[in-house]
């Protein structure tokens, strides 16, 4: 919301005007006004409870009748992340698009657990599904392929795409404990309280699903990701291959073969002439094969506070520009 608002000049020289007329959260219930709500308030979120609002702005019981309410065009889902089944949030995205509104999501859980019924939706209501803000934070890895690189062919890929597993193996190298790196990691708001997703590799399993069904067309399940994750790994073994020219990271992998797509999660020796040893702290790094581009590296270097909601904002752009 912050940086629509600092973006509003360059919005308007797009020729697009908005308006927030909704807000949902556990703390603040379903609040709705087709008026429109005051963006300054709601940029000091920390301050607001549902007191600061009249009475009827809260009326709406339901995800359904919020958008009604709100008479929503764009909805932005940014609830946390499901691994079991991705909701709330695929529940939210099918309202949005059934009420005829584009959906935007930062959330994974929906393109892992529901990516063919929700894109399927969305063509049909002739409304857009996005979701660049889920895989490297806004970095435009899916509208690459879709806009820029139609008819490629992608014959897999392998990264380093998740930061609190990275940040924990730099510290270790950095001659600290697990505990201590992973403490690091929780102070610079990288990793959350329970950071057991990160640590286990569902995160990245679950990022590697995503790519795969978006980008290569294939319906892997989550639980077929190989999966392992860090914590078995000590700092003796973490320093000790960095001395050898070796660094351990946590890769994530996926390639086509005749029986369809094997992936996989765990932590590798990478020789410094790969790419992937030199990602450390909060960057990220994918490397892509195909047809046409045999090697096709993408990094993001310690992406900044907005990364994330830059990817919204840009799908924000794309949902306005479909409607011209």
């Amino acid at each position: 919301m912050r940086l629509l608002a600092e973006r509003s000049a360059e919005l308007r020289a797009l020729g697009i005007a908005w308006r927030i007329t909704g807000v949902a959260s556990r703390r603040l219930g379903w609040i709705a006004s087709p008026a429109g709500l005051n963006t300054t308030l709601l940029c000091s979120a920390e301050t607001i409870t549902p007191a600061t609002f009249p009475r009827h702005f809260l009326q709406s019981k339901s995800v359904y009748e919020w958008l009604h309410t709100a008479g929503a065009d764009v909805m932005f889902e940014a609830t946390s992340l499901n691994v079991q089944n991705g909701e709330p949030a695929v529940g939210h995205i099918r309202a949005a698009l059934e009420h005829g509104a584009h959906a935007i999501t930062a959330n994974k859980g929906p393109i892992v657990y529901s990516y063919d019924e929700l894109r399927d939706l969305a063509a049909n209501k002739g409304k857009r599904f996005l979701f660049e803000s889920t895989v490297m934070d806004g970095v435009p890895i899916f509208s690459l392929f879709r806009d820029s690189l139609p008819g490629v062919h992608l014959h897999g890929f392998r990264g380093v795409l998740n930061s609190t597993t990275n940040v924990i193996l730099t510290g270790m190298e950095e001659g600290l404990s697990f505990a201590a790196a992973l403490q690091k990691a929780q102070e610079i708001g990288v990793a959350e309280t329970d950071a057991t997703h990160d640590i286990e590799g569902w995160d990245a399993a679950v990022k590697v699903t995503a790519l795969v069904r978006v980008l290569m067309g294939e319906r892997l399940s989550l639980h077929d990701v190989q999966r392992e994750g860090i914590r078995g790994l000590t700092g003796e073994q973490v320093r000790e291959a960095r001395t050898e020219g070796k660094p351990y990271k946590l890769v994530c992998r996926a390639q086509r073969t005749e029986h369809g797509v094997s992936a996989s999660v765990g932590p590798e020796r990478v020789p410094l002439s790969d790419p992937l040893a030199w990602v450390a702290g909060t960057s990220s790094i994918v490397y892509f094969e195909s047809d046409i581009f045999p090697g096709l590296c993408i990094t993001e270097e310690n992406p900044a506070m907005y990364a994330t909601a830059y990817g919204m904002l840009a799908d924000f752009i794309k949902a306005v520009e479909y409607e011209s």
